[in-house]
């Protein structure tokens, strides 16, 4: 079952548009984690990570 897309490193520099716009599709990925088997939750919770730090590096934007 694909997951949230992978975050590429880039994505820490500034970005353009509005930092909020891939935090919730990035949590959304989360919504079906009970029917994931656990050796696959990791990468969810990795996904969802990054993509808020990223948001958070960009807060004066927010």
């Amino acid at each position: 079952m694909p997951g949230p897309p992978a975050v590429q490193a880039d994505q820490y520099t500034q970005q353009d548009t509005d930092p909020r716009a891939g935090i919730d599709e990035a949590v959304a990925g989360l919504d079906d984690l009970a029917a994931l088997p656990l050796s696959e939750h990791v990468d969810r919770f990795e996904a969802v990570h990054t993509e808020l730090t990223v948001a958070l590096s960009t807060i004066d934007k927010v």
